[in-house]
Order: C-alpha cells, then structure tokens, then sequence
C-alpha cells in the first residue's frame, strides 16, 4: 500500500503510517517542518518526503492507495478547498480512500495549545491573540486557520460526486473519507 500525507509537518502522521504501508509519502510547503521530519522519523527508507503544493502535486494520477490531509490541513493550507479534494482524488486510485479531517469545536484550547507550540518553534508567525476565536486561529505573519463541519465536508464531496462518511472521534476532530470511484 503506497499512502501520501498532505501537509505532513514534522512527521508524526507519517510516523504511524509507516508499519501500515509500503511506503509513505509526505508533502508540505514548508521546508523547516520537512527537515525536522527527516529527523524525527530518522531517515527510514520506507518514508519519502518532498516540498510540495498539495494543489499543484507533482504525482501522476491514480499512484496512492491513501491519501490524507488530518489535523485540519483543509483550513490551513490557504487554498481553494475544492481544488484540494479534487487533487486528493486525482492522486488516489480507483478503489482508494481519500481522508481529510478538521478540529471539533469542543477542542478549541487543545487546538490553540497546539498552534501555540508550532508558532513557539518558528512553524507558523506569531499568533494574533486579538484577531484569534470563534474558530479561528490568526497569526501575525496573514497565517490563519478555520474549522471546517460537516456542511462544508458535505458540499465539498458532494460536488464531486462522491458520498463522503463523516465521524467525529473523541470531540477532537471531525473526519471525512470517501472511496474514489
């Protein structure tokens, strides 16, 4: 199974990917986190990694049996989400799965924690306390993030014809997968 990340970070998505697949692939557009993640997941064969536009992928089509965008990459990546779902899919096989999550409301001070730590380790800019809430996390650098529900999970899929499953795990994060037709 070949499984491709979208916005891999520093690795630790990939991490728990690699005893799962063949090969994990993980992309991101900043080349710090990718650094920290050659390191973190110590250079394992099985893991390829590349600084990548997740709408612009260098990828022919159909390589993946996964592909994911988890820890709200959909609302973070300042790109037109539908032309992310769409590329997600032109990645992924016939057959394949293709999964994208976003934060639950109720994990809002474990979600600003975590932007807190990144923006602590250079990641992000610095957070905007006055601009940040209601779902929404705004650096001082024009980062900023948003949640994405199940509506906009919903037209998203449905726009291109597939049925997505939405779940909401742990009242952290609200999951979306559909199979590629």
């Amino acid at each position: 199974m070949f499984a491709l990340e979208l916005g891999c970070g520093y690795g630790r998505v990939l991490e728990q990917l690699l005893p799962r697949v063949r090969m994990a692939f993980g992309i991101d557009t900043s080349l710090p986190s990718l650094r920290m993640a050659l390191e973190y997941l110590e250079r394992k064969p099985s893991a390829r990694l590349a600084c990548m536009d997740s709408v612009r992928m260098g990828f022919r089509d159909c390589v993946f049996d996964l592909t994911i965008c988890v820890q709200n990459g959909i609302c973070a990546f300042a790109v037109d989400q539908l032309r992310l779902f769409r590329e997600a899919m032109r990645v992924t096989r016939s057959g394949g799965l293709v999964m994208f999550s976003s934060y639950a409301p109720q994990f809002w001070e474990h979600r600003l924690e975590w932007f807190e730590l990144q923006s602590a380790h250079h990641l992000i800019g610095e957070i905007d306390y006055q601009a940040t809430g209601n779902g929404m996390i705004v650096c001082k650098d024009g980062f900023r993030a948003t949640t994405a529900d199940k509506a906009t999970f919903e037209k998203l899929a449905f726009s291109l014809r597939v049925t997505p499953r939405i779940t909401e795990v742990d009242g952290s994060s609200l999951f979306c997968e559909f199979v590629v037709p």
